[in-house]
């Protein structure tokens, strides 16, 4: 028996519902896209859900201050909390400017945390 699922792409403003139909965690059939880009996201949601993951981590400053950071690409759903784990223990020294790395690989990804703004005092 296979299983359905209902997607919103939030690729473009359009925002595609896609329906994915779902058997033994291989996808039989979609319909609901418009285009290619919508096709792949349904797709990706469905077997590898990924997002960037946005918070913020320690500056070593006077005050109690945060710098927001992101992630430079979409990382694993199932590793955001992972990630939040690792940064939960960096503090970054100022000056930093947008776009400096916070920390390289975050759980194991390949992918790298920045800083979302430059900071100097």
């Amino acid at each position: 028996m296979s299983d359905k699922k209902n997607v919103t792409c939030i690729i473009c403003p359009v925002g595609c519902r896609i329906e994915v139909e779902i058997e033994n965690g291989n996808i039989l059939n979609l319909s609901g896209y418009r285009c290619r880009r919508g096709l792949q996201y349904a797709k990706d949601e469905v077997t590898s859900p990924k997002r960037i993951l946005t918070t913020t981590v320690r500056l070593k400053a006077k005050g109690a201050h945060v710098l927001p950071v992101r992630t430079r690409a979409p990382i694993p759903k199932s590793l955001l909390k992972e990630a939040m784990k690792e940064l939960k223990s960096v503090s970054v020294a100022i000056p930093v400017k947008m776009g400096d790395v916070v920390l390289k690989d975050v759980a194991g990804t390949g992918v790298d945390v920045v800083a979302s703004r430059s900071w100097t005092e």
